[in-house]
């Protein structure tokens, strides 16, 4: 048995369905069905009773989940002072945020953590919102600050604010103006891979309203997205924040989508199974502190919680 395989069993018996459990973990239901069989094998005795339900601890999971609670338990409390042994006075923390979100908030952020809150140690990650998730799902990370974080297992999530999606197109006639979602999706659109969580809230307003979503080109990066809609190849939907300095200097021009709203939820989000930071607080107060920037640039788009 590994950690990995312990963490997987202990997904699959919290969910009751392997196939809800491999969603929540981001992995093929196959592979996870392969890794409880090989703990299993490992062990000796069956684990899991599966039904037309889903599945069911036997005697021997119902054991194993519950030294494996307490075996991941202990490993992210060792992670935690053995990281922190020979800098007792400092404390090391990851954060996860997304591409859009660092350029606005990352040096605000350091710059306050530097000043307020010395003793933490601050790391910055910066990838899309569903690598976030799975990243701090795998230990990888401390806190994330992203949109749309799933309701998990041993996730702890804050939601912060919500904010409306824009047309980012080259200014014209109509620049400025609030656009209906069913003419937006009529335009040559570059979009996020699936698994995006613009993508995803676009998706999900498509399908609602009984719309199809053509994308004309899937991209990853924003800077990419934004530079084929300045050479006029296309548009795009993204969030205010991440365009707002070219809409500034009129490079580009961003369209409130209404009929309706295309809305996300800005989370922070941190696992529950590691012991608290001393200074969780301090730093929860400097993320708030660091996103006064983009509410306030973001004015009737911006909807508090």
């Amino acid at each position: 048995m590994n950690l990995r395989q312990l963490k997987y069993f202990v997904s699959v018996v919290e969910a009751g369905n392997m196939t809800r459990a491999a969603e929540q973990l981001h992995v093929a239901q196959t592979a996870l069905g392969m890794q409880i069989r090989q703990i299993e094998e490992d062990l000796g005795v069956a684990l899991l009773i599966r039904h037309s339900r889903g599945v069911e601890p036997t005697k021997a999971g119902k054991l194993l989940h519950a030294k494996a609670l307490a075996i991941l338990k202990s490993v992210e409390e060792t992670r935690y002072e053995v990281s922190r042994c020979d800098r007792e006075d400092s404390e090391p923390i990851r954060l996860g945020t997304t591409p859009a979100l660092m350029p606005i908030v990352g040096p605000e952020l350091v710059i306050h953590v530097r000043e307020h809150i010395p003793q933490i140690l601050l790391s910055l990650v910066e990838e899309m919102s569903h690598v976030l998730v799975d990243t701090l799902i795998r230990g990888e990370l401390d806190f994330i600050l992203c949109y749309d974080v799933p309701e998990l297992p041993h996730l702890s999530r804050t939601p912060l604010f919500q904010d409306d999606l824009v047309l980012v197109t080259l200014p014209g006639r109509r620049k400025g103006e609030p656009i209906a979602f069913a003419e937006a999706l009529n335009e040559c659109l570059a979009m996020p891979e699936p698994g995006d969580t613009v993508r995803n809230a676009v998706t999900r307003a498509a399908k609602e309203l009984g719309l199809e979503l053509q994308i004309d080109y899937e991209l990853r990066s924003v800077s990419a997205m934004k530079t084929m809609v300045k050479r006029g190849a296309v548009a795009s939907i993204l969030p205010y924040f991440s365009v707002m300095d070219e809409v500034r200097n009129g490079a580009l021009d961003a369209r409130p989508i209404i009929k309706p709203a295309v809305r996300r939820t800005l989370f922070l989000a941190s696992s529950t199974q590691r012991p608290p930071f001393r200074n969780e607080a301090g730093l929860s107060g400097a993320i708030r502190s660091s996103l006064k920037g983009v509410t306030e640039a973001l004015g009737p788009l911006y909807h508090p919680l």
